[in-house]
């Protein structure tokens, strides 16, 4: 019963925590529909936040790749005085990056609905 008890415990602390990084994110950042995103990004700083193989793979044409792993060390190119559009691959990774550049003083953040995986738009690829 004890064992019970733990799994429970250790379960709905979970629960918790999943539920304050969810709301904690959605206050960071706004998440746009694609054809929001279009209408705006062109106006702003287009990143995308996955890795380096991903972005040569295939990318939005006009964004820049500073890879979440290299945020620590490269956020400073990106303004904070202009709109800063994020995404990903799926929309997970774009939200924490987005946590991250609110603690760091950006305001104006937005993000991919779905991250790059939905994106019919126009794309660029290395050959």
């Amino acid at each position: 019963m004890e064992l019970l008890y733990t799994i429970l415990v250790i379960l709905v602390v979970a629960i918790a925590f999943a539920v304050v990084s969810y709301l904690r994110i959605k206050k960071a950042v706004t998440t746009l529909t694609q054809e929001q995103f279009i209408e705006g990004y062109r106006k702003a700083q287009l990143i995308d936040v996955r890795e380096a193989k991903d972005f040569a793979a295939g990318h939005i044409l006009g964004s820049r790749n500073i890879p979440q792993t290299q945020l620590r060390q490269r956020y400073k190119e990106i303004r904070a005085d202009k709109p800063v559009y994020l995404y990903d691959q799926n929309g997970a990774r774009s939200g924490r990056v987005a946590l991250f550049l609110k603690k760091k003083g950006y305001n104006d953040i937005y993000q991919l609905q779905g991250g790059f995986k939905q994106w019919t738009g126009k794309i660029k690829a290395k050959s």
